[in-house]
């Protein structure tokens, strides 16, 4: 099986996987994640983090979101521009969205969206992750496109990059193609992974 099959298999199963789980364990794992970015010092203390609308089975948000707004922190939506570019906008519930082009709910009436280096923390989706920061996505390119500054600067800088998964959406390690943009953190619903560290240990290895 060829890299690009084997890509697609894994984000079949795995997204299959997602959808499988029960009422009562997203429950369990939005509030294992809400603990794991807790021992993040970024998460409460950065004026502009975007996450994203969970969708396909995603790990949500919904424990994640009110604690940052409580703390006056700004909570942004992506959303989605020509050239497969990402912008991102302000949200609270009870604010309008509408479907982008993919059925992604994403904020209605943006007057001035922010560019993705305006951003000082960002939430992730992902498919597939691996503990150096490797991330399968949905091949759309949108976060690595958006993103791809960031490999010209020395990591970690502004702004993180956090990988949000289900612990089972772990592998042993994901090949990256030459614009893959790799995540600084991953939280799951388990730990926070340092992936710079991972990174670290395993050339010291």
């Amino acid at each position: 099986m060829d890299a690009t099959a084997q890509r697609r298999e894994l984000r079949h199963r795995l997204t299959e996987q997602r959808k499988a789980l029960t009422p009562q364990q997203r429950i369990a794992a939005a509030q294992g994640l809400r603990r794991s970015l807790e021992q993040l010092p970024e998460y409460h203390t950065d004026a502009r983090v975007a996450g994203y609308w969970a969708v396909n089975g995603e790990l949500a948000l919904n424990l994640v979101i009110p604690p940052l707004l409580a703390r006056g922190q700004q909570f942004l939506l992506p959303l989605l521009e020509s050239g497969r570019q990402l912008r991102f906008a302000p949200w609270q519930a009870g604010d309008a969205v509408e479907p982008n082009r993919h059925g992604i709910p994403q904020p209605v009436r943006v007057e001035r969206p922010l560019a993705p280096f305006q951003l000082d923390l960002v939430l992730v989706p992902l498919v597939a992750f691996d503990r150096r920061g490797q991330r399968l996505g949905y091949g759309g390119g949108y976060y690595d496109r958006s993103f791809a500054f960031l490999n010209e600067q020395a990591r970690p800088t502004e702004p993180l990059l956090v990988g949000i998964a289900y612990d089972f959406q772990e592998v042993q390690a994901i090949e990256p193609a030459r614009w893959d943009v790799p995540l600084d953190f991953v939280a799951t619903d388990r730990e926070l992974i340092d992936c710079h560290a991972e990174r670290a240990n395993e050339s010291h290895a």
